[in-house]
């Protein structure tokens, strides 16, 4: 085994995070690196780019207070490594993996690379199954499936922190004995100390705590560490999922948070710049964090991801969410219009999509009448929306009675399905999103079987004419 490399007098320039030193010994791309001052504690790094004679070390941590003469170079003939073991869940992690709830490091049972390993498209097998997360937009709509990657898309001052807090502490598998089989991993990237501390505590009053990992990377931490995170969460996933057979489901806030950190490491690397400044590595650089879910043939476990994004300027077009789409299986588009409403949580459902939602749903996993509403409900939405068009223009009185029952349709699915004041089984968001349902013609529910409105809105209609 090779042994670690320490460089004395090396170092030849130092920029924001970056140090410039010369490459005095054999030295690996992204090799782990330890950067040593006098008196000072060991700060982390890696080496990001070299050529025969120099070599580029990004620090992980502050470069405050290194001079020249004074700094000292270990370089490890590793990559960074993170120590995993069963004793993951219910600990509170930093940027990168060390305990920030005053426990004692993980047992490491195996170390392994943070920047995981590529998945042979022959080993994946199709997701399938149900993970219910309490929001009914997503359970009866857009369904999240075990080992799918289902980004949500939001907008500054919308409450998506709050929604990723009650999906981590809520999210659950249906059936016997799934609890114990289920986990979260949940990753705060660059988010401000008072959100940081609600996220725990939530975890902790919920209970939730046992049966999540948490690493949290502050917004005053230095902007590499954002490019850490989300590999130490997804390594940690990974072992939970692929070694100990569970179904994790990792959910990633805020996903702009760390683009803006790779525009900025990228700037300091003096590379040319792509789309609104940013990296033209954007694209495979996201998809190395989001192809790591998913399901592997002969593995127990799945690995589900629910990354968060708020889009700037409210542009669904930006690179970081039109990226994200091109990843990824769908997406959850939260509306600053319903937020206005007083709706939340405020998901505008007819650009949300869950492209492997069929797998997932109908009989044998949720109800097998589940596809038939979701596609009914879907439906009556969009035409309901193009009666508002008409009657904003022509009034409400000009419209024929089964197109104002369709307006009023509008009002009521906002309001009673989507609006919901607390988490709902998936019994009770079925229940809800039939009920919205009754009070529209029943010949005009052409995505709904005459059974199934038989069994689920004819009874209804018989007990109000009683």
């Amino acid at each position: 085994m090779l042994a670690d490399l320490l460089l004395e007098n090396a170092v030849t320039r130092i920029e924001g995070p970056l140090l410039f030193a010369r490459r005095e010994a054999r030295v690996g791309l992204n090799s782990a690196v330890e950067v040593l001052a006098d008196g000072e504690p060991p700060r982390l790094g890696r080496v990001a780019a070299l050529d025969d004679a120099t070599m580029v070390i990004e620090v992980l941590e502050a470069t405050a207070g290194l001079t020249l003469s004074g700094t000292r170079v270990r370089v490890h003939p590793e990559p960074l490594l993170f120590g995993v073991g069963p004793h993951l869940l219910g600990r509170v992690f930093d940027s990168v993996g060390r305990p920030l709830d005053g426990g004692p490091p993980v047992a490491a049972k195996a170390r392994m690379r943070i920047e995981g390993l590529a998945i042979n498209p022959a080993w994946r097998a199709l997701p399938r199954d149900f993970i219910e997360t309490g929001v009914a937009t997503i359970d009866v709509m857009n369904s999240l499936v075990r080992g799918q990657k289902l980004p949500l898309f939001s907008v500054g001052g919308l409450p998506h922190d709050r929604l990723a807090a009650e999906i981590a502490q809520r999210a659950r598998l249906r059936g016997a004995g799934s609890e114990e089989s289920f986990a979260v991993v949940f990753a705060g990237i660059g988010v401000p100390h008072d959100p940081a501390e609600q996220f725990r505590l939530a975890m902790e009053s919920s209970g939730a705590l046992g049966h999540t990992a948490m690493f949290l990377n502050l917004a005053d931490e230095p902007g590499m560490q954002r490019l850490l995170t989300p590999r130490y969460a997804l390594t940690a996933a990974e072992y939970l999922a692929f070694e100990e057979g569970r179904h994790v489901l990792v959910i990633l806030t805020d996903m702009t948070n760390y683009c803006e950190a790779l525009r900025e490491v990228s700037a300091s690397h003096g590379e040319i710049p792509g789309r609104k400044g940013y990296p033209g590595y954007m694209y495979s650089d996201l998809a190395s964090l989001y192809e790591r879910a998913g399901c592997i043939r002969g593995r127990p476990g799945t690995l589900t991801q629910l990354p968060i994004l708020t889009m700037p300027g409210d542009d669904i077009g930006h690179p970081i969410p039109d990226l994200t789409g091109y990843i990824t299986e769908g997406q959850i588009v939260l509306d600053r219009e319903l937020d206005r409403k007083g709706i939340y949580p405020p998901v505008k459902v007819l650009p949300s999509l869950s492209r492997l939602m069929d797998a997932g749903i109908g009989a044998g996993f949720t109800d097998p009448d589940h596809p038939g509403l979701a596609h009914q409900l879907f439906a009556a939405y969009a035409r309901a929306l193009r009666m508002r068009v008409l009657a904003s223009v022509m009034g409400e009185q000009g419209l024929p009675e089964a197109d104002r029952k369709f307006l009023a349709f509008a009002d009521r699915f906002e309001r009673r399905f989507v609006h919901q004041e607390r988490a709902l089984t998936l019994e009770e968001s079925f229940e809800s999103g039939w009920d919205v349902l009754r009070g529209l013609p029943h010949g005009e529910l052409t995505r709904l079987s005459n059974a199934q409105i038989d069994r689920h809105l004819e009874p209804a209609r018989a007990a109000a004419d009683a």
